[in-house]
């Protein structure tokens, strides 16, 4: 019985240092990571509080792009201008609890958990975002009815311009003049409204 105490009392210490586990690339690229999420964070919250609102509490994302193997993220953030346009309905519709997972699903189709910068976005056909794929194609300028345009070297992703890029670490910043996702998501808003509500 001694001996097995003994035993014990020297195998612990030894054993803990065994199993310990050593720092690996992966641990200093999420330290790393967490740094330019809270770097893009802030920028988020500071010129795109409209949009950061809606995405800030989607545990969904955020587990998403912290995952180790994530090396940089892209987010299709609406403008300010775009919100203040944006019809009262559906800005209502976005803030009322009933939609919170359709307008989370929005939320979604804005981020693509890879970095593509303004280069690889005007020369792809479309990125998968979190929410599904996302059609991109270049904006054209002038014309009637789309006849008779001119590239004018922009992108436009789901329909929506985008307006400035932005480089933050391995992560890239789009703004955009509209929600990239499909509209038939709009379809889903209002569904557990009781009838005669508002």
């Amino acid at each position: 019985m001694h001996y097995q105490r003994l035993f014990l009392v020297l195998c612990i210490p030894v054993m803990s240092v065994a199993f310990t586990p050593a720092s690996s690339p992966q641990t200093k690229q999420v330290t790393k990571l967490n740094a330019e999420t809270k770097e893009l964070e802030s920028i988020l919250g500071t010129r795109y509080p409209t949009f950061y609102s809606m995405i800030k509490d989607n545990d969904g994302i955020w587990k998403e792009i912290q995952k180790p193997e994530v090396e940089g993220y892209t987010i299709f953030c609406p403008s300010e201008d775009f919100f203040r346009n944006l019809d009262t309905k559906k800005r209502t519709q976005l803030k009322d609890d009933r939609n919170s997972e359709t307008a989370e699903k929005i939320g979604t189709y804005h981020i693509v958990n890879e970095a593509v910068d303004a280069e690889a976005l005007f020369n792809s056909g479309g990125v998968v975002t979190l929410g599904g794929e996302v059609l991109v194609g270049r904006s054209i300028s002038g014309g009637v009815f789309g006849l008779g345009g001119t590239e004018d070297g922009s992108s436009t992703i789901g329909g929506a311009k985008v307006t400035l890029s932005e480089e933050v670490g391995a992560s890239v910043i789009h703004e955009v003049d509209n929600f990239v996702s499909p509209n038939i998501l709009w379809r889903f808003m209002d569904q557990l409204r009781i009838p005669g509500s508002q």
